[in-house]
């Protein structure tokens, strides 16, 4: 406590504080200050406390992460009973393992607003307090990123340097590559070594680190099994990740138009988990809606938000039972029947 007491006394030195690499000239002023911010040196070297003020990798202790993550996902998620169960089982143990011999390779798949964005953002939050602006956490989109098949070579230089150099500095970061099913294939196939059984790449290990991969390539084949299950009068939440994996695998890597096609990691077996998101019910639709309505500090209107759960297309055609576009168009719709 003493220490918390001092550090916070001279909080208004922190701006002048420098990272031990960072050389600028300094005029008499700032000379003078920096004396005496020296003298903090024992203070704020002291790792807890240095973080305190500053970002440090792998913030939070691992047995806060799972917590944080469950919890999270248990009042934000709907109707994704697999991916709740297989996330916080994959995250908690990877964490929690001091002797893991590759990194974690998450692989959501679903459609568009069935929630993959969402559940990497909320893994981002849960390992750092800024989420996905955590100067850890590096976030690909294949469109914006890598947008030029006549690139491939290119990106896949700049994106081995961009791991190795990131995971130099913070070995626990976490990766996400959005639209993989829009990557050009045998682009991700250069990442390989980075998410292999190897202990050390050029003096550098990645076994602490994570990659989540996501992509609407296998929706078709999720929806195939939830249909089944409902056309023959069996609940969504008995559906087990068994009845998944190995079709959601060879689906996507038989899938031309996914950046996974005939992939090594796939290949190779480097995915430790493919995480199948289910198509959103109308009942989960509503919920998406009462939660951002309560989220913006306005009282649910009942019929409002029946209204807009109404107004969301559904498919297959005859039955209606899942939205075709998730909870993604939630929030504009809101706008449209709130005076916000």
């Amino acid at each position: 406590m003493k220490l918390l007491r001092a550090a916070l006394a001279l909080l208004p030195l922190l701006p002048l504080l420098r990272p031990a690499g960072a050389v600028e000239p300094i005029s008499v002023g700032l000379a003078i200050a920096g004396a005496a911010a020296s003298a903090l040196t024992g203070i704020i070297s002291y790792p807890r406390l240095y973080c305190y003020f500053r970002e440090c990798c792998l913030q939070r202790h691992d047995q806060r992460v799972a917590a944080v993550l469950q919890e999270n996902l248990d009042k934000k998620l709907f109707g994704q009973h697999l991916v709740g169960k297989v996330v916080v089982k994959a995250v908690k143990g990877f964490l929690n393992n001091t002797n893991a011999k590759k990194p974690l390779a998450l692989s959501l798949h679903g459609w568009t607003g069935t929630g993959k964005n969402f559940v990497s953002k909320i893994i981002a939050e849960s390992i750092y307090k800024r989420g996905l602006q955590s100067k850890y956490v590096h976030q690909f989109v294949a469109t914006l990123h890598f947008p030029h098949a006549h690139s491939i070579n290119l990106y896949k230089d700049q994106l081995q340097s961009w791991i190795r150099g990131n995971v130099s500095i913070c070995p626990r970061s976490l990766f996400i590559f959005d639209e993989m099913d829009k990557m050009h294939a045998g682009l991700i196939d250069s990442i390989k070594p980075f998410l292999d059984y190897y202990e050390f790449l050029d003096g550098v290990s990645y076994r602490q680190a994570i990659f989540i991969f996501l992509s609407n390539a296998g929706a078709e084949k999720i929806t195939e099994v939830a249909l089944d299950f409902w056309r023959n009068g069996r609940r969504r939440e008995d559906i087990q990740l068994t009845e998944m994996q190995n079709a959601l695998s060879v689906s996507v890597f038989n899938n031309k138009n996914s950046g996974f096609w005939h992939s090594t990691l796939i290949d190779r077996n480097l995915i430790d988990y493919f995480v199948p998101f289910l198509p959103l019910e109308y009942k989960h639709v509503k919920m998406c809606v009462r939660v951002e309505i309560e989220s913006r500090g306005y009282v649910v209107d009942e019929d409002i938000l029946t209204r807009i759960a109404d107004e969301m297309t559904y498919f297959p055609r005859e039955e209606r039972i899942y939205s075709d576009k998730g909870c993604k168009t939630v929030d504009a719709k809101l706008d449209y029947y709130y005076d916000f």
